[in-house]
């Protein structure tokens, strides 16, 4: 995986307990039981899956196909794909979801798309925005990349408050965009690029400080 710009990669956020890893292969069990446990959260907004029932596709023998795709994408350096974990009071690390920056293009464009997803019984305590906001500013710094964009269906209002929150810029609206829950779905656009960051310190600090949450050396 040398020679690859940003990747491997471990990102950590010591306020939040939040980290950034690559995919193990002793992750299987652990990934599993999360997915499964979330079926009914994540579902709705994924992209069609080939047929088969949630429990099996999200089984650990599934996940070692998904841990090859990922580990063969990001060799190539087309992408950066990042399991989400976070840190539990009794100090255990615990995968609770995924970051991958994903379709990267370099050369003029130096662009990627990113897509995220989390455990349910730890949405809303900013874990993924912190995730996200930690990709982001690798990817702008060690991967050498300009623009992260973000597209999210209109409905899923959890995932758009994410980028929200974090100021990515709202520009397109992109009809019938990918296929998710038997039929094309549309899809707003959001993009940030490194010039939106000029002066903040990064993304990671503009939401410390937004949180109010004094950076520590």
């Amino acid at each position: 995986m040398l020679g690859v710009p940003g990747w491997p990669a471990e990102l950590h956020d010591a306020q939040s307990g939040v980290s950034l890893r690559p995919y193990r292969r002793s992750d299987a069990t652990a990934w599993s039981q999360v997915r499964r446990a979330n079926e009914e959260w994540l579902a709705p907004w994924e992209p069609t899956p080939p047929g088969g029932a949630w429990a099996d596709l999200n089984s650990p023998a599934s996940f070692r196909l998904v841990y090859k795709e990922l580990r063969r994408a990001a060799r190539a350096g087309h992408a950066m794909p990042f399991a989400v974990c976070l840190r539990t009071p009794d100090n255990v690390e615990r995968l609770v979801g995924q970051v991958t920056l994903g379709n990267i293009v370099r050369r003029a464009f130096c662009s990627a798309y990113a897509g995220y997803w989390v455990d349910a019984r730890v949405a809303g305590r900013g874990v993924i925005p912190t995730a996200l906001a930690l990709a982001v500013d690798h990817a702008f710094d060690q991967g050498g990349l300009h623009r992260i964009e973000v597209n999210i269906r209109p409905e899923n209002a959890a995932s758009r408050r994410v980028v929200e929150k974090l100021g990515f810029r709202e520009e397109a609206y992109h009809q019938k965009y990918l296929h998710i829950a038997g039929a094309w779905r549309d899809h707003v656009g959001y993009a940030l690029t490194t010039e939106d960051l000029a002066g903040e310190g990064g993304l990671l600090a503009r939401w410390h400080q937004q949180r109010g949450i004094r950076r520590t050396a």
